[in-house]
């Protein structure tokens, strides 16, 4: 039998408190991790705290891997809902994981007659081996068996797992469970599974999600105070904050709700510190006005904002790129902020720290702008570089120079836009700061030239913010048959769906848009007028950045490829539609959902 080798696309489905989490990512993917290889993990849940399907996708590569897969060659059901509900998914020489004693299905009850099954007695095992939850851990010892993967990095981790938290025995009954299901596998199934992992010499990786990587940034820039009321994707943020608490010398405050949490960031910040504050959608609709207040009174605030589906509550626990308007604009009239969409791991580090100097150098409001499937995703990616990392604080002044400053003005007009930016306590720096429209002291005032100098004022910064932010990266060939645009979490099924694409002659490069605002309109116009084809590829109904695009350049996308299902794209999906529109020049816009084109015209 001729072997895959290093390249699976794993899932495991079950009832919420199955484990389903625990033993994907805390086992199965640190296994892979550790074993050398390159990872992406992704999960689907219900908002319910028991009960519903839950599932994790697990992708494992040789090289870099950027998104999950649609289809699935090793499928591990927990129960049989697993197998109706992603039977169809399965990959030619597919095999399926499931209990024997429990679960009755045949041949015949795939439309792929290349899929294999391997009905253990996992319930069986588990009880003989520790109760139920093992069940996970028996599937898991099979996964090894049929990957012939290395049973020692397995048990490695799940000494690291549970040996620290809950003793020995934990750790003995969990290598035994794993043990009996891969032999059960090595006495009837022996070299029966077309796909197989090797161990290769691991690099300097790391595994971690979005959310954890946004953390690890704001702790390196410098965040001493962060607030939030928890939200689905944002919610781990707060939690993971605040478990570094103490490590770092942070204060976190889990708040009565999401207009406390961005007053408390507010006063941080006017205080002296670096602040931010973490909300989705619905939250951030409440933090509002207090975002307003940020920009008025010129403090620099950080907001981390994690979209999910909505109006309203929407779909609480899925993904979507529906608020990238709702950035731009929210909060009374106008007034100038940065709004930051990172695309990878790598981008929620970095972009999170620029974040942080960008607020303070300019001092304004930004917005980090991510959502469920790039903050709750786990992959794999190189530690990440701080050597030239530089924190900026802009024009705050020390104690001295406040001391040395005669009739301080908080706000006084200058050429940038900046002022001179004192703290409370400070000798010689007390001023004024509220809500209204102000004079250089800070003082209210409503004539006309007042409020005209002010607003062109701070309106002034984006005059060098322009400037200095980053530019959109065009990835690939210059001249290729298709231009992608898009922005966010898109960019890990992008590159995999370039990838794929190229080995069918076709040549795409990909233009990702970060900086929403100040928005990059030269570099996109001169990308758009050079490209034979253009595709925009985005998680809303509306194609959000193609109408910010037209009103920024004039300039109209040749074609959109759009999602908003709840679901992320799969690289699958974006091939698919790419094809369909070299296919057919006509389409101008192609909606998918988790089944396929719904729409073409």
């Amino acid at each position: 039998m001729n072997k895959i080798i290093n390249k699976l696309s794993w899932k495991i489905g079950g009832e919420a408190g199955d484990g389903i989490l625990n033993a994907g990512l805390q086992m199965f993917a640190k296994t892979c991790l550790r074993g050398g290889l390159h990872v992406f993990a992704s999960s689907e849940y219900p908002s319910l705290i028991r009960g519903g399907h839950n599932s994790l996708d697990v992708s494992v590569d040789a090289k870099e891997r950027c998104s999950h897969s649609k289809y699935i060659d090793l499928l591990v059901a927990l129960n049989k809902d697993t197998i109706d509900k992603h039977k169809i998914w399965l990959s030619e020489h597919a095999g399926v994981i499931y209990d024997g004693d429990v679960v009755k299905i045949s041949q015949t009850d795939f439309e792929n007659s290349t899929v294999r099954l391997y009905p253990i007695p996992l319930l069986k095992i588990a009880n003989e081996n520790g109760g139920k939850i093992m069940r996970n851990t028996v599937a898991l010892g099979a996964t090894m068996a049929l990957l012939d993967f290395d049973m020692d990095i397995f048990n490695g981790v799940i000494t690291d797992n549970f040996g620290t938290k809950k003793g020995t025995a934990i750790v003995e009954a969990n290598m035994k469970a794993a043990k009996a299901g891969y032999d059960y596998i090595q006495d009837n199934f022996a070299d029966d599974f077309r796909f197989k992992l090797e161990k290769q010499e691991r690099k300097n990786t790391i595994f971690l999600s979005g959310n954890e990587a946004i953390t690890v940034g704001a702790i390196k820039a410098g965040c001493k105070f962060y607030s939030a009321y928890p939200m689905t994707p944002a919610s781990s943020i707060l939690s993971n904050m605040a478990a570094q608490e103490r490590n770092f010398n942070i204060v976190v405050k889990h708040t009565e709700d999401e207009i406390a949490a961005v007053n408390m960031a507010i006063g941080a910040a006017y205080a002296g510190v670096r602040a931010a504050t973490g909300t989705s959608g619905g939250g951030f609709a409440l933090m509002a006005e207090g975002f307003g207040l940020a920009a008025q009174t010129e403090v620099p605030l950080v907001v981390i904002e994690a979209q999910r589906p909505g109006p309203g509550t929407g779909m609480a626990t899925h993904s979507s790129q529906g608020d990238l308007r709702f950035m731009l604009h929210a909060s009374t009239d106008e007034f100038p902020r940065v709004v930051i969409a990172p695309g990878d791991l790598d981008e929620c580090f970095y972009k999170t720290i620029d974040a942080f100097n960008i607020a303070e150098k300019y001092q304004l409001p930004v917005v980090v702008l991510t959502d469920k499937y790039l903050g709750e995703s786990f992959a794999t990616t190189m530690e990440f570089d701080a050597s030239g990392v530089v924190i900026d604080r802009g024009l705050l002044m020390s104690d001295k120079e406040v001391e040395q400053t005669q009739n301080y003005r908080r706000y006084k007009i200058t050429e940038s836009g900046i002022s001179p930016r004192a703290i409370p306590s400070q000798k010689n720096g007390m001023h004024v700061a509220s809500s209204y429209e102000h004079d250089e002291e800070g003082n209210e005032r409503e004539e006309e030239e007042i409020r005209v100098m002010m607003h062109d004022k701070r309106f002034r910064k984006f005059d060098l913010l322009e400037k200095e932010v980053e530019q959109p990266r065009l990835f690939g060939p210059d001249n290729a048959d298709v231009t992608i645009i898009s922005w966010g979490s898109t960019k890990g099924p992008i590159k995999e769906a370039i990838k794929s694409l190229s080995k069918d002659g076709v040549t795409v490069n990909f233009l990702q848009v970060v900086f929403m605002s100040p928005f990059p309109s030269a570099t996109i116009a001169d990308v758009m007028n050079n490209a034979n084809k253009t595709i925009l590829i985005e998680n809303n109904k509306t194609a959000q950045l193609g109408g910010v695009i037209k009103e920024n350049t004039g300039l109209d996308m040749d074609h959109k490829i759009l999602k908003y299902d709840g679901r992320p794209f799969s690289p699958e999906d974006i091939s698919v539609g790419v094809k369909e529109i070299l296919a057919n020049g006509e389409l101008k816009h192609i909606v998918f959902s988790k089944h396929g084109i719904i729409e073409a015209f």
